[in-house]
């Protein structure tokens, strides 16, 4: 069975070399998913830029990153939850939320509606439940925000099916088990 290899910089051609050097100046290195997405620097690029556009939305960081943590476990995609527990718990969550966040089960009323609102747009191929629906906008958020979270759980699911085509290896700390917590 092939493996893919995550690439080094000598490896990706001279745009991903570049992107990758930004990178390296913001993040201090070059997680492994992006630097699999440089084997097409087109869709590095591309991924980078739609990423930075849908972090100006309507919501917060913290709602943003719960709304990908959420994504990322409907997609059971073990390096994205590995990625955005620990980017999560660098915006304020705790592990416990982390956690409630991914079964849907958070005590903030707001964040768990988008969060619900992500998972059953992840899980029904962008379909929400006209309930969901009503609540969501109850909850004050606009049509806007509803192309915001469709956004964010866009960019999520292809960071998530990328990393389930190729298994590359994890280099964030795992994200808990839920198995081990109780309901």
């Amino acid at each position: 069975m092939k493996k893919i290899i995550v690439p080094t910089k000598d490896e990706v051609d001279a745009k991903a070399k570049t992107i990758f050097g930004d990178l390296e100046s913001k993040l201090g290195i070059v997680p492994n998913l992006y630097a699999t997405m440089g084997y097409s620097s087109e869709v590095l690029a591309g991924y980078l830029n739609y990423a930075e556009v849908i972090s100006a939305s309507n919501f917060t960081k913290k709602e943003t990153e719960a709304i990908k943590l959420a994504v990322s476990e409907v997609n059971n995609c073990e390096y994205c939850k590995a990625a955005h527990t620990a980017i999560a718990k660098m915006n304020g969550f705790t592990e416990q939320e982390t956690i409630a966040i991914r079964k849907a089960q958070l005590s903030d009323k707001r964040t768990n509606l988008l969060v619900e609102a992500a998972q059953q747009i992840a899980a029904n191929k962008g379909k929400l439940s006209e309930e969901l629906k009503e609540s969501f906008f109850e909850e004050g958020f606009d049509n806007k925000a509803l192309v915001d979270l469709v956004a964010i759980v866009n960019v999520t699911s292809f960071t998530n099916f990328l990393h389930n085509a190729t298994q590359v290896p994890i280099d964030f700390p795992l994200a808990p088990d839920l198995e081990n917590f109780a309901a």
